[in-house]
């Protein structure tokens, strides 16, 4: 590299690299909503793996109704379990690719938060608590302090 580029400011490719992986962290620290956002749905993918398993051993081991239903359903929440959990560490990391899946899973756990609370019962505290968790990721995803931090402009 010349005394030129060094002069006008340009790095070597390695650094120019860096520099736009690093996006938005440059910024400054990362917004409060953000990381409640990523907390918040990081949650959720714990939860869902939590119950996966839960279902997936109970299938296995206990005796249910239907064990091919049971382990197929705690195995699909387990892959379920996994868009949640990546959505929150790329919101925890500031990537502006992570807000499209945790706006996915927000969106859809509201459905299933309604299924949930019609059916009564215990149920429906846990659809009620999910519909809290989702309307509140949903408002602080598209909460334009976050959506600066994630470097996303309006169009």
């Amino acid at each position: 590299m010349s005394s030129e580029q060094n002069e006008t400011g340009a790095g070597s490719p390695a650094e120019t690299t860096r520099s736009a992986e690093a996006g938005p962290e440059a910024d400054g620290p990362r917004p409060a909503r953000l990381t409640a956002a990523a907390v918040l749905s990081g949650v959720e993918g714990v939860a869902l793996a939590a119950f996966g398993a839960y279902l997936l051993v109970m299938g296995l081991l206990g005796a249910p109704d239907s064990a091919e239903q049971a382990e197929m359903g705690g195995l699909t929440l387990l892959a379920l379990a996994a868009l949640p959990l990546v959505a929150a560490r790329g919101l925890l990391l500031r990537r502006r690719w992570s807000r499209g899946p945790a706006l996915i899973i927000q969106i859809m756990a509201v459905p299933v938060a309604w299924t949930l609370i019609s059916t009564g019962g215990v149920v429906a505290l846990t659809g009620i608590a999910l519909a809290v968790v989702a309307l509140a990721v949903l408002g602080l995803i598209v909460n334009p302090t976050a959506t600066a931090a994630l470097d996303i402009a309006p169009r």
